[in-house]
């Protein structure tokens, strides 16, 4: 039997379903400003909104908060769509924008400025900052707090049509100058701003703040539950006095902790800069905590849902480890994904005493974890490819893979045992290794019984296909960017992206197509990048596996 999530929220909502508030309606919405692509911490909210109105038998809207055209873009609007779709989520017919209610926004703003609730002010932004007062002192009333009805409204109508620059004068809220909450200390309502909307072209020269325009389109919707991250708990008191003075619909607001996750930034302003800047190449960069990037990476919707689940919805901020979401992702492809073999950093084997020209085909099974994807045929013959890292020359104690003198076994195939390595004569480094092999362990067994201590993957040279590969590790090295220093960008990781331009896989690859996903045997999760053609795949690493032998040299070190 499936448990259902439960938290502060849903508690509230099944109160309110108990109690008849808002005709025992759900009515969420997911409202994102569009001006960058969404990153992880919104995939928490999307989950949020929409998952409790499939829940409670209710709706969700998506409603895009465009009221700012300098940083608004068609491209953004797409992205976002495209991302929700991915998380699986479907907002129907129900697609909003603020824009299509700033007539509204605007009718309203003269009914507040009528009731002596509204009026325009000529201080300019650094003015009106001054006058706003500080957490312990409070503000100072503007000088022109006090004009006429008729005054304003003419003056906000000359704002609409234009005739005055932009910044030169605002419609705020006649609030309190003295409130203890600075955010009803006469919020600014609306801005002069000539600049073309991308939706509405050159029809508005005033544009509303987002406070404003976030309640009353929640009002216009019909929204019940208004679930906001804890940043706009200080603005609650603004939300509900806008509705209140407007005497309209009123949804109510709920504020949750926002995602915080280790080793990465979730702000909008600072992954804009890392992408204008170069750090990365581009939104949809691997390394970025975009749901662009996260979904080229290979992060499969399940486990971002899931990975949403496990976090849960908490009242105070926290910082989520990565490794939690790493676990997420490697347990759904876990199960998932089908295994194969593929060699990173490759390194010859020659195979001195099986027969020339000959090839093998052994069965190795897709997936452990779930027999009915079956098995394939894998080709073996006289030269191998094997990782470079599973060879030591002098190896420590700790280390059982081949050494000279020493047996392991090939997964799916033979016990081989080291017999020679081959340098190179200027640089002296290792180039190829001879090995031979026994005939009656086919199959990774020895009739004897004998024991190996390690087993390794490998390609078969004359059958494998080249590859590119992409390691990606953590954009930051530090589990909190900028902590220390100030700027987040000190603790850029420089060995975030390791790039193998000529590793080799196995044949069965040959189909693999963009978008595919695969366990490398041994070396982690893959995913398949647009970049990849059928002369040379490109696969990105979506998560590492975890390798004992890492976590030992990692303590050494």
């Amino acid at each position: 039997m499936e448990v259902k999530p439960t938290d502060f929220i849903r508690e509230i909502i099944k109160e309110d379903l108990k109690a008849g508030k808002y005709d025992s309606r759900v009515h969420t919405r997911f409202p994102p400003e569009p001006n960058g692509y969404l990153h992880i911490g919104h995939a928490k909210s999307i989950c949020l909104n929409f998952g409790i109105a499939k829940e409670f038998n209710g709706l969700c809207n998506l409603r895009f908060d465009d009221t700012n055209p300098t940083k608004e873009e068609v491209e953004y609007v797409e992205s976002i769509k495209e991302d929700v779709k991915w998380l699986g989520f479907d907002w129907q017919e129900r697609e909003y924008y603020a824009s299509d209610y700033f007539e509204k926004m605007y009718e309203y703003a003269v009914e507040l400025i009528k009731k002596g609730s509204a009026y325009v002010c000529d201080l300019n932004a650094d003015e009106i900052r001054e006058y706003r007062g500080t957490l312990t002192e409070p503000g100072k009333e503007s000088p022109y707090r006090n004009r006429s009805v008729e005054e304003n409204l003419e003056l906000f109508e000359k704002m609409r049509k234009g005739e005055f620059s932009d910044g030169s004068r605002t419609l705020r809220a006649k609030i309190d100058m003295k409130s203890g909450n600075i955010n009803m200390r006469d919020p600014v309502m609306f801005r002069i701003l000539h600049a073309e909307h991308h939706r509405t072209g050159n029809k508005w020269r005033i544009y509303p703040m987002y406070d404003y325009a976030h309640c009353v389109s929640d009002s216009i919707e019909g929204i019940t539950h208004s679930i906001c991250t804890l940043e706009f708990e200080d603005h609650r008191p603004l939300y509900d006095w806008f509705l209140d003075e407007l005497g309209v619909y009123h949804p109510q607001q709920i504020e949750f902790a926002r995602l915080n996750l280790s080793y990465t930034v979730l702000s909008k302003r600072k992954l804009i800069q890392l992408v204008q800047e170069g750090h990365v190449n581009g939104w949809d960069d691997p390394r970025m905590p975009t749901i662009s990037g996260i979904r080229r990476r290979g992060y499969t919707p399940e486990s971002i849902r899931n990975f949403c689940e496990r976090i849960g919805v908490a009242k105070r901020d926290s910082l989520v480890d990565m490794a939690l979401l790493e676990y997420c992702i490697r347990e759904g492809l876990n199960k998932s994904a089908q295994r194969v073999m593929a060699v990173l950093k490759p390194l010859k084997v020659v195979i001195t005493n099986y027969p020339e020209n000959q090839t093998e085909e052994l069965e190795a099974i897709n997936n452990p974890e779930d027999p009915s994807m079956g098995t394939r045929k894998v080709p073996f013959s006289r030269e191998l490819y094997i990782e470079r890292d599973d060879f030591r020359e002098d190896p420590p104690k700790e280390f059982f893979r081949l050494a000279p003198g020493r047996e392991v076994r090939l997964r799916y195939a033979y016990y081989i045992k080291c017999v020679d390595a081959i340098k190179d004569k200027t640089t002296g480094e290792i180039t190829e290794l001879h090995c031979t092999y026994d005939p009656a362990t086919r199959g990774g067994d020895s009739p004897d019984k004998r024991k190996v201590k390690a087993t390794l993957h490998w390609v078969s040279a004359s059958h494998a296909i080249e590859a590119e590969v992409r390691l990606y590790d953590h954009l930051f090295t530090k589990p909190s960017p900028g902590e220390e220093s100030g700027d987040f960008k000190t603790d850029l990781n420089p060995k975030s992206l390791e790039l193998l331009k000529q590793c080799f896989v196995e044949p069965s690859l040959a189909d693999a197509k963009s978008g595919d996903r695969f366990q490398f045997e041994r070396m982690g999760y893959f995913y398949v990048d647009r970049d990849s053609t059928k002369e040379k795949p490109v696969f990105n690493r979506t998560v590492a596996l975890r390798d004992t032998w890492a976590k030992i040299e990692k303590a050494k070190r």
